[in-house]
């Protein structure tokens, strides 16, 4: 059936540094509605763009590709909580009204929780992420988050209802270490371990962060994949650790990429305390190797253990995809040094 797909917009900054914490893919929840009658909640959570189908209807009217209310004919409003993918530091929210254009909110506001465990109830306190804002159809609307509270549950209000299609909340994942044996060895740079894209040469195809998602890849699209390169030179992104740790396991994962792979790759690292891109950028061009230059072959797991240079604890890598291609995932296991 043929379709329309929201058209790509330029993202903010807060957006570039942080994930999605409300990607549904990564098992992001709507915990609960108040009315889900036209479009039901797990569509909002959907990470790919929205979409819009002409002629497709259901049973209750048009077939619409986020959360639908019905109109409300009492003075109350809509509301919905989700359960984030990972509790984490929020730095802003995406209310994305695609293809709603007489049936979106005419306002929205966002409160957010922090669950040890388990989910709210009755008696949790929410705090204001984001005050009531005016929204239009057929946009995003992407608002900045000032907190610095860690939050892993999120309350969306739509006043008075209507239809968001896509509810995106960019944070930084947040791991609790200090409950962990540190002598086991983790994957430093997993996303659910606090691991982070902080820049890259190129993304045309997905960005370097789905490199760091749990799992193998589902297809060719879940993968940090760069444009064909026709210049001199190769493709790279730097990524930080959850913590910083010293390196005993490393894995490359092309899972998918078969014609596209990289014909080699190689890491460097060092433990930086600077935290500003520009100068990461610039100082990871003189990182050390933590592995030389290796081949990759299609559609594989790539494992390596006694290539790896003991330079002992390290706090950020540079990814090197030689000339250019697709990578799945990358592994980076290892102990912490310590919990900071």
């Amino acid at each position: 059936m043929d379709f329309i797909e929201s058209p790509a917009v330029e993202l903010p900054e807060f957006a570039k540094i942080g994930m999605n914490l409300a990607d549904g893919s990564l098992n992001a929840v709507v915990l609960s509605v108040t009315d889900e009658f036209f479009a039901p909640r797990e569509r909002m959570l959907n990470p790919a763009p929205a979409r819009f189908y002409p002629g497709l209807y259901d049973d209750n009217g048009k077939w619409m590709d986020g959360w639908e209310t019905r109109r409300r004919r009492n003075t109350g409003h809509d509301w919905c909580v989700v359960r984030l993918a990972y509790a984490g530091t929020l730095l802003g929210v995406d209310f994305d009204t695609s293809f709603f254009s007489g049936n979106f909110p005419p306002a929205a506001s966002l409160e957010g929780c922090f669950c040890a465990e388990g989910d709210p109830d009755e008696q949790t306190t929410w705090v204001t992420l984001i005050d009531s804002v005016a929204l239009s159809g057929n946009q995003h609307h992407f608002h900045a988050i000032d907190s610095q509270q860690t939050i892993s549950h999120v309350r969306l209000h739509i006043w008075p209802d209507g239809g968001m299609a896509r509810l995106r909340i960019y944070g930084l994942p947040w791991c609790n270490w200090e409950n962990r044996d540190l002598s086991q060895s983790y994957d430093l740079i997993a996303l659910e371990n606090g691991g982070r894209q902080i820049a890259w040469s190129d993304a045309h195809y997905g960005e370097p962060r789905q490199i760091l998602k749990p799992g193998r890849g589902k297809d060719m699209g879940d993968g940090w994949e760069t444009r064909r390169r026709r210049e001199p030179g190769n493709e790279w992104c730097i990524l930080a650790l959850g913590q910083a740790g010293t390196i005993e396991k490393i894995e490359i994962d092309t899972a998918h990429f078969k014609g596209n792979f990289p014909d080699r790759f190689s890491i460097q690292a060092a433990f930086e305390e600077v935290t500003l891109e520009r100068a990461l950028v610039t100082r990871s061009m003189f990182w050390p190797y933590l592995i030389p230059e290796q081949p990759l072959t299609a559609d594989s797991i790539h494992s390596y253990i006694n290539e790896i240079s003991k330079l002992g604890k390290i706090s950020h890598v540079r990814l090197n995809s030689i000339p250019d291609g697709g990578i799945s995932r990358l592994r980076l296991w290892g102990k912490v040094d310590s919990v900071q």
